[in-house]
């Protein structure tokens, strides 16, 4: 056996018992836990309040984007935090100056894109419409 055949064989394996350990559980709890359904389970649960009017509404689109502006943000930080915990090592190797520019330049590209959604106006919370001007 090759030790590719046997390096897919190993991922094979894992994941067919990662399976069976997820159905196992998931079939193990079906049989274990207690079934007492009532109204009041069955009710729609938010924050601890009874649930008023209809649950069917549409959402303002503002919150999608502002959603997508943190997670932006967000994927940033979680690339930056590695380049950051390694930057002393590429200091003493001589390679500061190339990968300060790098970082630089992709924290600049997303300040470009936090100024345009800024001055496009979709960071405001209560924005006015184009016929409410």
């Amino acid at each position: 056996m090759s030790e590719f055949e046997f390096g897919f064989v190993s991922v094979l394996v894992f994941l067919s018992l990662a399976f069976l350990f997820v159905f196992g559980v998931l079939v193990a709890g079906r049989f274990v836990r207690p079934r007492r359904p009532s109204r009041e389970k069955a009710s729609v649960y938010e924050c601890g309040e009874r649930p008023i009017g209809k649950a069917w509404f549409n959402f303002n689109p503002r919150f999608y984007i502002i959603a997508l502006v943190f997670l932006i943000f967000d994927v940033e930080i979680a690339f930056t935090f590695p380049v950051a915990t390694v930057f002393s090592a590429w200091v003493k190797a001589g390679k500061a100056a190339l990968v300060y520019s790098e970082l630089a330049l992709f924290v600049g590209i997303l300040l470009v894109g936090l100024a345009y959604v800024w001055r496009k106006g979709d960071l405001d919370w209560l924005k006015k419409l184009d016929h409410d001007a």
